[in-house]
């Protein structure tokens, strides 16, 4: 997502390079083409107006320092209106209340009910929680199998009846239900349509009175653009929601929807799915947002994912192994797997600052790993404790037994023995000092 967004702000910001100070005609030109950037990425007209409005009040007459340039200045501007425009802080979802009760709400194929799933597991998981989910999706039976699934997958208690046909009556009894076992979250995923119509919005108005639910989220598939502010507002007026989530933002979505809706429904974007994993679930931060449109990638999300992944238990055990020269193909294999919990590899590359733009025409496939994995598979356990015992012989049946051919066993073997000289070496505090002793002067630079 943002992706093309981001290539025309940054040909926009270039309008100004070279230029010694910020003038009236060099801000409106580049604002011009900001503006034309956000229109592009399906922003509300008016929006994308006060913003490069704003923008402008601020940059013009401002001084530029000798060690900034007017596009820095201009950039770094933008960055700040962007996180404004996007709801400026986080902000968290309410837990409070004996349980918490949260209601669902958008249009049908949305994501609501996937969404409720990831949520129940962040809650479990990441706030200890223990959330009952509610199936109150009357219309579609195939909603309510759909939750019973996402539950078992993830641990979660489902209640159902699909012999009632009233939400309401579903809810209270499963909120009984939840006081009852200890309970401290129900999450309700209600019906949607296809399009906003009055017998919908009179089900879900009837769900808040008789519940009185401590927190309505929103739930809106980002790819729908526009229309998906629009529909908020729509849900909003009737609803006076808590909260927008919003769906799909790995998808080849212009990002309208994430500028925008703020703005027009007054309300924070508190979560984004990125993913059709029960872990695909990121609490939005609208600063880090702005970071990645303006490509400067988001490190503080990427140490927390990996923070989430790796534990200091399995790193100490981990560093133990590296020092005594023991760090074999089963770590290797499970280090892989870690990453690859972290989420699409494109993905998080790209919150590395500088390298989204040079990748983001790379065929990078979330099953980039699936050969590595097969040829480790395809090992016996002495192989993986010791790979220094793969010989030729070994290394064909490895190969016949993988799918894959001898050459690309013989690249992932030198691959890990790479990797083994460069933790051991890290490892090393002497050979790193002589690394960087033997390191070539930068010209200018400090020695």
């Amino acid at each position: 997502m943002f992706d093309n967004l981001s290539d025309k702000l940054d040909r926009a910001f270039k309008v100004l390079k070279g230029h010694g100070k910020i003038t009236e005609i060099n801000v409106a030109e580049t604002l011009k083409e900001v503006r034309k950037a956000l229109l592009d990425a399906d922003v509300n007209f008016k929006v994308a107006k006060q913003f490069t409005d704003t923008i402008k009040e601020k940059a013009f007459g401002q001084n530029v320092l000798t060690s900034v340039s007017p596009g820095q200045l201009l950039i770094k501007i933008t960055h700040d209106e962007l996180t404004n425009l996007m709801g400026g802080q986080k902000e968290d979802i309410f837990l409070g209340g004996n349980p918490t009760i949260i209601l669902m709400s958008g249009l049908q194929g949305s994501g609501k009910t996937t969404f409720t799933g990831k949520l129940a597991n962040y809650l479990k998981t990441k706030k200890g929680k223990d959330p009952l989910m509610v199936a109150c999706d009357v219309y579609r039976p195939a909603a309510i199998d759909q939750l019973q699934v996402l539950g078992e997958q993830i641990g979660v208690s489902v209640f159902s009846n699909k012999e009632e046909k009233n939400p309401v009556k579903i809810a209270e009894a499963a909120i009984k239900q939840a006081r009852e076992n200890g309970n401290s979250v129900v999450l309700i995923d209600t019906a949607g349509r296809l399009a906003v119509d009055e017998m919908m919005m009179n089900e879900i108005s009837d769900l808040k009175k008789a519940i009185k639910p401590n927190e309505i989220l929103f739930v809106v598939d980002a790819m729908t653009g526009q229309d998906a502010v629009n529909t908020a507002k729509a849900f909003n007026d009737r609803l006076d929601f808590d909260g927008v989530i919003l769906t799909k933002l790995d998808g080849d979505t212009r990002g309208g929807a994430a500028l925008s809706i703020k703005s027009v429904v007054n309300k924070p974007i508190k979560f984004v799915g990125t993913g059709e994993k029960m872990e695909a679930l990121d609490v939005f931060y609208p600063e880090r947002m702005s970071d990645r449109i303006l490509g400067m990638g988001d490190v503080v999300t990427l140490v927390e994912r990996a923070q989430e992944q790796f534990n200091e238990e399995e790193a100490r055990k981990l560093s133990k192994k590296i020092a005594k020269n023991q760090f074999d193909l089963n770590d290797f294999l499970s280090q892989l797997q870690q990453i690859k919990k972290m989420g699409n590899i494109k993905d998080l590359v790209g919150m590395i600052p500088g390298v989204g733009k040079a990748i983001k025409d790379a065929d990078i496939k979330d099953d980039a790993f699936k050969h590595i994995e097969a040829i480790i598979y395809s090992m016996t356990p002495t192989e993986r404790n010791k790979p220094e015992t793969i010989n030729g012989a070994r290394r064909q049946r490895i190969a016949k037994g993988s799918g894959l051919n001898i050459a690309e066993v013989n690249k992932l073997l030198k691959q890990f023995e790479d990797t083994r000289k460069m933790m051991r070496m890290m490892n090393d505090k002497n050979a790193m000092a002589k690394m960087m002793r033997n390191m070539p002067k930068m010209p200018g630079g400090p020695q």
